[in-house]
């Protein structure tokens, strides 16, 4: 069993900064790719930002220079460090890990539970 356990959300003021921690804990052999999800009432679930076992990251145009992913290996652990945070920036972040299990010969996608961030006044 993988599991992902998110922490770090809450309500900031417009231009303020939050940090998002995800670890990613269980039978696991190999993480490929990390990242973070959104979910705004009403709207699809998007990229907010991804990144390799390599480090190699991706980020969605709304969020390039604000927010920062990163990743520590040995803890299995993804980082989303928000910074200049905007209203818009309001929704429900998940955290993803594209992982190999040690049972499994080939990698699957899981998801943590989600965690609220509010920018708001």
């Amino acid at each position: 069993q993988v599991q992902l356990v998110e922490s770090g959300g809450g309500l900031v003021q417009p231009g303020g900064s939050l940090r998002l921690s995800c670890a990613a804990s269980g039978s696991i052999f190999v993480i490929y790719s990390m990242g973070w999800y959104r979910q705004a009432p009403g709207k699809q679930r998007e990229l907010v930002a991804a990144i390799t076992g390599s480090g190699n990251t991706n980020y969605a145009d709304s969020v390039k220079g604000r927010f920062t992913i990163s990743r520590d290996n040995a803890k299995n652990t993804v980082y989303l460090q928000m910074n200049s945070l905007k209203p818009e920036d309001t929704a429900v972040y998940y955290c993803n890990a594209n992982l190999r299990r040690i049972t499994n010969t080939r990698p699957d996608d899981y998801w943590g539970q989600g965690t609220q961030v509010t920018v708001s006044s």
